[in-house]
């Protein structure tokens, strides 16, 4: 086995070997240009007609096109009718945005613990979160792979709750044949460099619930009833935000949507190539997929298996490791990090319980009522953040077998030399 390369020895992936993503051809560059010398740039064509085929695409009679997926999921959190001091459910490991959406609001986000082998939020778990005054949950698509979605919309149903769909990193994933985003009430898209389908920066927000789109909107523009394109009275009928995007993007979004079933299947082929080569390994666990799920791998997530290996149970010990280890594989040349190495009760903006200053929205009377943040209620969660790794974009298109093939090279070779991995010597 040739020396690793974070010591000095060959990369296995050659700079330059890895095509950037995303890729664009004449056809961004006429779509694009086709907004730039239109004489509408705010809400015109390309915009409107993004999300008639996006909504017809995924399933819903509705999609608005927002400028992040950030603010779709606000107006997923508006368009259900979650008010000030209300308390909404969501996963304790995911992106910052799938929480603070609830806080855009006024609204209270109480955490659920994750399964440790799929990382999404554990359904079995959420019944016991649900307080008196919980009005929905927001379930996360976490790295492109659908929660059991039947699980969660029975524990609404009883409950009287509204289900939103974080759907920003599940493009085309499946549970039970039915698309993200198709499932809940509602769902929010995140189209930035990072996501499967991009458009430099952007969301769109989808829903089959007219009273909810109808409420969505309001927050999207102004807190009018009128859509841009619309005989508006610029009338403020509720507070609203400028959640719109622009022409340009638009243009964009729909070229690379195009193209997205090409996508798709380079991703998927990529993944499962990865899935299927990477077993066996002392020291390693792959992603869990269950039966009934299309997996878009938008991230695919390495854990290290610290017992396996014979690791104590000091935790700073273990993330170095996990850190050093990371830091090898790409130096192999594999786009890996950490993709998020705290969970959501951890963080300074929750514990502090003082978002927008005087302790709000937590300060609402009855909003704290036994509201507690306290990372070690959620072990799964906790162990999931101190040994994963991502690999990203070296999965996405135009890079095809060969690359897949090459990061299943660059991993055997870390593990094989896992004894080797010296976390002083690799970090400093």
């Amino acid at each position: 086995m040739s020396e690793l390369a974070v010591y000095g020895g060959p990369k296995t992936i050659q700079p330059g070997e890895v095509k950037p993503w995303p890729p664009i051809d004449k056809s961004d560059e006429e779509m694009v240009l086709d907004a730039l010398y239109s004489p509408v740039q705010t809400r015109g064509k390309h915009s409107i007609e993004f999300e008639k085929e996006f909504a017809a695409w995924n399933g819903n009679q509705y999609a608005v096109f927002t400028n992040s997926g950030t603010a779709a999921l606000h107006m997923g959190i508006a368009g259900c009718g979650v008010g000030a001091g209300d308390h909404v459910l969501v996963t304790a490991y995911t992106w910052s945005s799938s929480a603070t959406c609830i806080l855009h609001h006024d609204a209270i986000p109480i955490f659920v613990d994750i399964d440790f082998d799929t990382f999404l939020m554990d359904p079995a778990k959420i019944e016991a979160a649900i307080t008196p005054r919980t009005k929905a949950i927001v379930v996360v698509h976490l790295h492109g792979l659908c929660v059991d979605m039947d699980a969660v919309m029975d524990i609404a149903k009883r409950h009287n709750l509204r289900v939103i769909e974080d759907a920003c990193q599940a493009h085309g994933a499946t549970f039970k044949g039915r698309k993200a985003g198709s499932m809940g009430h509602c769902a929010a898209f995140s189209l930035n460099q990072n996501k499967c389908l991009c458009s430099g920066e952007g969301g769109i927000f989808v829903t089959n619930d007219e009273a909810i789109y109808r409420n969505a909107c309001k927050l999207w523009s102004f807190g009018e009833t009128a859509r841009p394109e619309e005989s508006r009275d610029f009338h403020a009928y509720a507070l609203g935000w400028m959640y719109r995007n622009n022409e340009l993007t638009a243009a964009l979004a729909r070229s690379q949507f195009r193209k997205y079933g090409y996508y798709f299947d380079n991703l998927r082929a990529n993944g499962e190539h990865l899935l299927a080569n990477l077993g066996g390994i002392k020291g390693l666990l792959l992603p869990q997929v269950p039966a009934d799920c299309v997996h878009n791998w938008y991230n695919f997530n390495l854990r290290i298996d610290f017992d396996a290996l014979g690791m104590g149970g000091d935790v700073a010990a273990k993330v170095r490791f996990r850190d050093a280890v990371c830091k090898a594989i790409a130096a192999e040349g594999v786009a890996v990090s950490v993709w998020q190495r705290f969970i959501l009760p951890e963080m300074t903006v929750f514990r502090a319980k003082n978002a927008y200053g005087g302790g709000y929205p937590w300060s609402i009377p009855g909003a704290d009522d036994g509201v507690t943040y306290n990372p070690e209620d959620y072990p799964n969660a906790l162990r999931y953040s101190r040994c994963h790794m991502s690999i990203v974009q070296t999965l996405r298109a135009p890079n095809g077998l060969d690359i897949a093939q090459k990061v299943v090279e660059a991993v055997r070779k870390v593990f094989a030399n896992i004894g080797r991995i010296e976390p002083d010597r690799i970090l400093g």
